[in-house]
């Protein structure tokens, strides 16, 4: 496989329609566009941001056939395959590397809590289909399942489509961890604390982020992997601070919610979340005082970014 998936993958939001019934392609066009504008090496739909629980196959299909047929060869597009059921799973899979998606970014089979084994079985099924370099997601706070260092360089030297993963477990230590013991198969992406991701080994950043402050996203990375740290460190408060904000107004997951009220601020209307999340007109006034501290964040930073390129 000659594919090599580096810097920031922003975790795109699926855009829908003002009534929330249908997926707005042209809105997802912009959104595309916006991300190859901040040249953006990649992105990542159908992922947690992208709310892959909420919409049904066919919109699936809608979302990656548009998504693959806009960015035509222009940056990389990932799409998220996961779910509990291994053959749906594996068929997720085998459709997206027929509609001619780069690779897979796919979390254990969640609910259930398998073993380490049944977690291996479900990615050899999927690897039995397909030939796309795969990105494993170990992100046990919302699966309920911890990939540890040693499954997932087992799972690499046994199938050479995986060669990625996104590292969320917040353990940092883990980066070094999945390094060596994969000898150096696995290049993580971070998930979290992408600074001192970087410095352990790191060599991409899957965020949310790219939704809304798509520049900054991309380049922190490019500060990062040319050793510019401070210039990095500078960069990476404000979004540490952007999300607090979001984890304080919504302790569970608001990403989804703030990520499309963020975008619309930006200028790229994207609709709004889909039940059960929580829709941003419902969080009243409170929601309304979030985005506003963070659109003064958002302006501080690009004024940031426009001093630290001079």
């Amino acid at each position: 496989m000659k594919e090599n998936f580096v810097g920031s993958y922003g975790v795109l939001v699926t855009p829908f329609t003002d009534d929330g019934k249908s997926v707005d392609t042209q809105k997802l066009k912009n959104l595309i566009d916006w991300q190859i504008k901040s040249k953006a090496p990649g992105i990542i739909i159908l992922g947690t941001t992208g709310e892959f629980l909420a919409v049904s196959d066919e919109e699936r299909d809608l979302i990656i056939e548009t998504t693959v047929k806009h960015v035509a060869g222009r940056i990389k597009v990932l799409v998220g395959t996961t779910n509990a059921f291994t053959p749906t799973a594996v068929r997720y899979s085998k459709q997206a590397q027929e509609f001619g998606c780069d690779g897979l970014m796919i979390l254990p089979p969640y609910y259930y809590t398998p073993t380490q084994d049944e977690i291996y079985q479900y990615y050899k099924s999927i690897c039995e289909v397909v030939s796309i370099p795969i990105m494993l997601y170990n992100n046990p706070f919302t699966s309920n399942v911890d990939m540890p260092a040693k499954l997932v360089a087992k799972l690499a030297k046994s199938f050479e489509q995986i060669r990625y993963i996104k590292e969320a477990s917040q353990d940092i230590a883990r980066v070094r961890d999945v390094i060596e013991e994969s000898d150096g198969l696995v290049k993580v992406f971070a998930g979290e604390r992408v600074v001192e991701s970087y410095q352990l080994g790191a060599t991409g950043y899957v965020n949310p982020y790219a939704n809304y402050i798509p520049e900054a996203s991309t380049i922190i990375c490019t500060y990062l992997a040319s050793n510019k740290i401070e210039n990095a460190k500078s960069i990476n408060r404000y979004i540490a601070k952007i999300d607090h904000i979001i984890a304080e107004g919504h302790p569970t997951y608001g990403h989804q919610c703030y990520s499309k009220a963020l975008a619309a601020v930006r200028g790229y209307p994207v609709g709004d979340v889909r039940p059960p999340l929580t829709k941003f007109k419902e969080l009243g006034e409170d929601g309304r005082i979030r985005v506003e501290k963070i659109k003064i964040l958002m302006d501080e930073l690009d004024q940031l970014l426009l001093t630290l390129a001079s």
